[in-house]
């Protein structure tokens, strides 16, 4: 198959262009012209970027390697969804707690030794009420043990290109050799984020455990925002004495949805109000362009000696690029390539060529293509009636 990018007017459905954050951006730490810092003056390291494209916006020392307290577990949560929407969990499944698990000490849901809770339950007990013993009790279901688990961890780290991180544990508890920044902590929000269910729990501001027992447990879900500023639904705080006060947040409005991460502030109501000042100045400077909407033909692409000659694509979902509110779009162009002779086999999934979006003549986005279907090749007999076929108009 050939290598070269020829531009086409037909592409397969678009992909993530990368799971890291890309490198561009329309501001990052000179954010409006105003010097690095003053969006989150009091915060070690912070980071503000669209959730959709990951264009980072806003970016204060985001590569530090700080120890990240509890933002430990948007990892661990991470994993957890990763295993249900892969079939490996249910949401319904009982998960025991193991006596090492329920001596976590520092934030918990005070799980006992023997106790099960569902899936969900123990989602609960992470996301609001930041439970260690909760995650230590999910990372021994889904590993066998915390140190499985850690290694998983890392693993996924990797597979996102987090340079920056090194997990001990899986719930951010004081540990030499753990580490993250701002930065990575970031990229494993938005790929927390693609898995939609999860903002109901890191949404909700209460809820119960144990409601119907002798035991009820009240959560209150540690991220005030989710209460106190619109549109926020997420996604996890953290403290120690070490850390400070660290919070990695989202929040969607008008169809944009922005992750802050704020990391090292010196108390509760800074690290909220400053994570609050990069969404006001997210939301009112940037907007969501649309360059393809759910269900637009994108064209038909030939696939040479495949079982099927052609096939129709449709674009699976709402692709755009982040703009200034002020910016003048007619400019905004793109195209479409792929990769010239496609033959079959072709996987689904498979990267087959891209689509660049463009400003002017400066390259905005770029987008993986990958086909949406697995195309086998044709058999002899299917590719001698096609091709004697065509002198009849018949496949």
């Amino acid at each position: 198959m050939k290598k070269a990018l020829i531009a086409g007017l037909f592409a397969f459905v678009v992909g993530w262009s990368s799971a890291a954050v890309p490198s561009y951006a329309e501001e990052n730490s000179n954010t409006g012209g105003s010097s690095q810092g003053e969006l989150a003056p009091s915060a070690r390291s912070a980071i503000l970027l669209d959730a959709d494209t990951g264009t980072i916006i806003y970016e204060k020392n985001s590569h530090d390697k700080l120890p990240p307290a509890s933002i430990t577990k948007i990892m661990t949560m991470l994993l957890t969804m990763e295993a249900i929407d892969e079939g490996r969990l249910k949401l319904t499944d009982k998960v025991r707690t193991s006596e090492y698990a329920a001596s976590m000490g520092g934030s918990q849901i005070f799980l006992e030794p023997g106790e099960e809770m569902t899936v969900e339950e123990m989602l609960k007990g992470i996301a609001m009420a930041s439970g260690n013993d909760a995650s230590v009790a999910m990372a021994e279901k889904i590993a066998g043990t915390e140190e499985a688990f850690v290694k998983l961890m890392n693993e996924k780290a990797a597979e996102l290109g987090m340079k920056d991180t090194h997990f001990v544990n899986c719930n951010g508890l004081p540990a030499d050799n753990h580490y993250t920044s701002a930065h990575d902590i970031a990229l494993m929000s938005r790929e927390l984020l693609k898995y939609e269910g999860i903002t109901k729990y890191t949404g909700a501001y209460q809820d119960y455990l144990r409601k119907d027992t002798p035991k009820p447990f009240w959560l209150v879900n540690t991220n005030k925002l989710v209460r106190f500023y619109t549109g926020a639904d997420g996604l996890k705080t953290g403290y120690t004495s070490e850390a400070k006060f660290c919070l990695s947040a989202t929040a969607k409005r008008d169809g944009l949805r922005t992750i802050a991460v704020v990391m090292g502030a010196p108390d509760t109501k800074t690290r909220n109000n400053e994570v609050s000042r990069l969404f006001d100045y997210a939301f009112s400077q940037y907007a969501m362009h649309s360059i393809y909407k759910p269900g637009e033909v994108l064209g038909v692409l030939k696939v040479q000696k495949g079982s099927v000659p052609e096939i129709t694509i449709q674009a699976d979902k709402e692709y755009n690029v982040l703009v200034k509110k002020n910016a003048k779009t007619e400019d905004i162009r793109h195209e479409l390539q792929w990769t010239e002779g496609l033959k079959a086999p072709v996987a689904a999934g498979q990267v087959i060529g891209k689509l660049s979006v463009y400003q002017g003549d400066a390259l905005v986005k770029e987008f993986e293509l990958t086909s949406p279907v697995e195309v086998k090749k044709a058999g002899f007999w299917k590719l001698f009636k096609r091709t004697t076929g065509k002198l009849f108009h018949v496949d």
